[in-house]
């Protein structure tokens, strides 16, 4: 029985989320078992490993298996190992990444792919990682609504995000236009791409029109029914497809630690596809990359 065949794939809910067992990321994982995880990625869009007690060089390897890596535009970052972003709260924190609903820096013209972040120390209780399935909340709008959605576009900007110190002399912070329906360039599923942590307008519309359905698309993909919920143990990692949902970190255990590390793939431009599929694909995901492929990156 090679390693592909001894995974398990458990979900946690129809709508979105997927427990995965049977694997262990200190050692390489061959092509059989890539494979099978793209596609798990695909059908639930959020995977979760428990029981992972990786070192940086094991995170990175695993994370290059999916595509290259992503420089965080405004995060401090080590010089020994500039992919990874820390992400940790503690008694001094006034504040933590990823409070509110969003997507991994869809300000970029090329937003990241996915994320795969890894605690090694949580709190003893909360603390807990949300995600909402985008696509099955673009599904359940009317055709009306999602026909007029898919002529529109929204700008996505880092200004309100960002510390200006960590950009450019002349503070420029990233800002991109994307469509407001994105096309999943792997399953061909539409889904709503807005959120509150980066969208500030959709240009095509008067501000107060703007204002009033970014709160409706955003109220809309905030309902439970396109949730699921992460509770975290230590030693485990979520890796999520960026392109396919948004995630709230839920910040209830001041003043406790929660400290980890977050690896994050590299993107395409996003775009609209009339021609994309609204139901749930049958299965086929892209060509995942190979070990060498990964080991030559």
């Amino acid at each position: 029985m090679n390693t592909a065949d001894r995974i398990t794939i458990t979900p946690v809910n129809p709508t979105v989320g997927a427990t995965i067992g049977g694997i262990d990321l200190r050692d390489d994982c061959d092509d059989d078992t890539i494979a099978v995880l793209h596609q798990a990625l695909l059908d639930h869009h959020v995977l979760f490993l428990r029981d992972q007690d990786i070192d940086h060089d094991q995170h990175i390897r695993f994370a290059r298996h999916f595509g290259d890596l992503h420089i965080h535009p405004a995060a401090t970052r080590r010089d020994d190992y500039p992919e990874l972003l820390r992400i940790h709260a503690d008694e001094t924190s006034r504040g933590v990444a990823g409070q509110g609903w969003h997507s991994d820096v869809s300000c970029e013209a090329e937003p990241p792919d996915g994320s795969l972040l890894w605690l090694h120390t949580v709190p003893t209780s909360g603390g807990d990682t949300m995600f909402a399935n985008t696509c099955a909340a673009f599904d359940t709008l009317s055709p009306a609504m999602q026909d007029f959605l898919s002529d529109l576009t929204a700008t996505h900007s880092g200004r309100h995000v960002f510390n200006t110190s960590a950009f450019e002399e002349d503070g420029r912070h990233p800002e991109s236009i994307h469509p407001v329906v994105r096309t999943h360039p792997d399953s061909g599923r539409q889904s709503l791409f807005v959120n509150r942590g980066f969208t500030t307008r959709i240009n095509e519309l008067a501000a107060a029109e703007s204002q009033a359905l970014l709160e409706f698309l955003y109220r809309h993909i905030e309902q439970p029914v396109f949730h699921v919920r992460f509770q975290w143990q230590a030693n485990s990692l979520a890796f999520w497809d960026n392109r396919a949902v948004q995630h709230l970190a839920v910040w209830d255990y001041y003043p406790e630690v929660r400290s980890g590390w977050r690896v994050t793939l590299t993107g395409s431009k996003p775009y609209f596809d009339p021609d994309g599929r609204t139901e749930a694909p049958k299965r086929g995901f892209k060509q995942p990359r190979s070990r060498q492929a990964a080991e030559s990156a």
